[in-house]
């Protein structure tokens, strides 16, 4: 992380400046990522305030430092979300070792590759409940029907809110990360689906409380942390972090895999033929619906000659380390066979993805079951609709025209 001053975009510069706020950016931000990698790899937004890393050694170096890339003031750039408030709302995402550890480790067990494996029997049932009423369609939207479903299934099963609630769960996390163009404050339909969404999640802790269950949330009501049981805002805030991050961004990278798929049809065919793993792990690399993460440098950083003064706010890039043709060759190559072990989507050091195994099996097991019951795919591109979050990549619509097998896959 060191090297001469890089030039700092202006006005007339041919690139559109890095603004995750900026519907241009969610179109399409690999451009303005490579254009930074190259020329500003320490890039600074004047009007908002904040510095942003690309290249995939800095990116990684700084998820691994917590020390002096810290979590305190929370992940987000928004202001509601940004400040010494963030634990609040973002529970352990915005604390940094020590406490950290301590409070992941209430739900760590829970995520472990082993536990994780034994769901797959569940979670290939839930995804098969999804895909019925859709068994004999030939046109659905399968962002909304089926990508953003399944998971929100898994997920709110797993938090033990009633199946009756879990469309509305959903359809209120989706409107709550809406953002307008340009905007870093939530509208007002965002910020009723935040309320109604908070008012429901401390009635069910209330709920639990009363009459726990074999689910998640009431082992986090169980928990104790110093000898002292967590407060329902603490619970609520976990809530908020399994939701939020959990179910975006699995379901907004199954459906990004869907768009590639039908990009390069070599690739879609193969997916849908069996390689539902692959398909899902280089969506992951290529397009992960997981874009940015804040960080709040704790004291005077020097990178590539570039001073990051102690409070800076930090943009950290995972998905354009992942396109870095310093770490991936070729990296704007869609590649099944690619070796991914560098990427970082599921971020890095001590913050890596609590879920990173549930995600991947949600992922995979997605993919691998509307294979088994589809040949083949057409999206209609003119009525499709991308979300519009300063950290989220994906399709908030992705209506298709499917071919059934004539025989279902085994």
């Amino acid at each position: 992380m060191s090297g001469a001053a890089p030039a700092v975009p202006t006005a007339d510069a041919d690139v559109i400046g890095y603004d995750p706020f900026d519907y241009r950016i969610h179109e399409d931000p690999y451009p303005v990522y490579r254009w930074m990698r190259d020329h500003a790899p320490v890039y600074r937004n004047e009007e908002r305030d904040f510095w942003a890393l690309s290249r995939h050694a800095d990116v990684q170096a700084a998820l691994r430092d917590p020390a002096r890339f810290s979590n305190r003031y929370g992940i987000s750039l928004e202001p509601e979300l940004w400040g010494p408030h963030a634990p609040k709302t973002s529970f352990f995402l915005a604390m940094d070792p020590p406490d950290h550890g301590v409070h992941r480790a209430l739900v760590s067990g829970v995520f472990t590759p082993r536990r994780v494996a034994a769901m797959e029997p569940r979670v290939r049932e839930l995804a098969r409940e999804r895909l019925e009423p859709l068994r004999d369609a030939r046109r659905f939207d399968f962002a909304a029907d089926y990508a953003a479903a399944l998971p929100n299934d898994v997920l709110c099963e797993m938090l033990g809110i009633p199946c009756d609630d879990w469309d509305q769960i959903r359809a209120d996390t989706d409107l709550m990360n809406q953002r307008a163009d340009g905007s870093d404050e939530r509208g007002p339909n965002a910020v009723a689906a935040a309320l109604r969404l908070g008012d429901y999640l401390v009635a069910l802790v209330g709920d639990l409380r009363r009459r726990p269950g074999d689910d998640l949330t009431s082992t986090m009501i169980a928990a104790e942390v110093g000898g002292e049981r967590l407060s329902d805002a603490q619970i609520v805030g976990f809530l908020f972090v399994m939701i939020g991050a959990g179910n975006e961004s699995t379901g907004k990278t199954i459906g990004n895999a869907w768009y590639h798929g039908w990009l390069r049809p070599d690739v879609g065919r193969r997916g849908l033929d069996g390689r539902a793993q692959d398909w899902a792990a280089e969506t992951l690399r290529y397009d992960s619906a997981s874009q940015m993460v804040a960080r709040r440098v704790t004291e005077d950083t020097v990178v590539h000659g570039v001073r990051l003064p102690a409070g800076a706010r930090v943009a950290v890039l995972p998905a354009s380390a992942n396109r870095d043709e310093r770490a991936f060759p070729d990296p704007d190559r869609y590649d099944l066979d690619r070796d991914k072990r560098r990427m970082i989507s599921y971020g890095y050091g001590p913050h890596h993805c609590l879920g990173a195994a549930l995600a991947g099996l949600q992922m995979r097991v997605a993919l691998d079951e509307i294979g088994a019951l589809v040949s083949g795919y057409e999206i209609d591109l003119d009525r499709v609709r991308r979300v519009h979050s300063p950290h989220q990549r994906g399709f908030a619509s992705l209506p298709c025209d499917v071919t059934p097998r004539a025989k279902p896959r085994a």
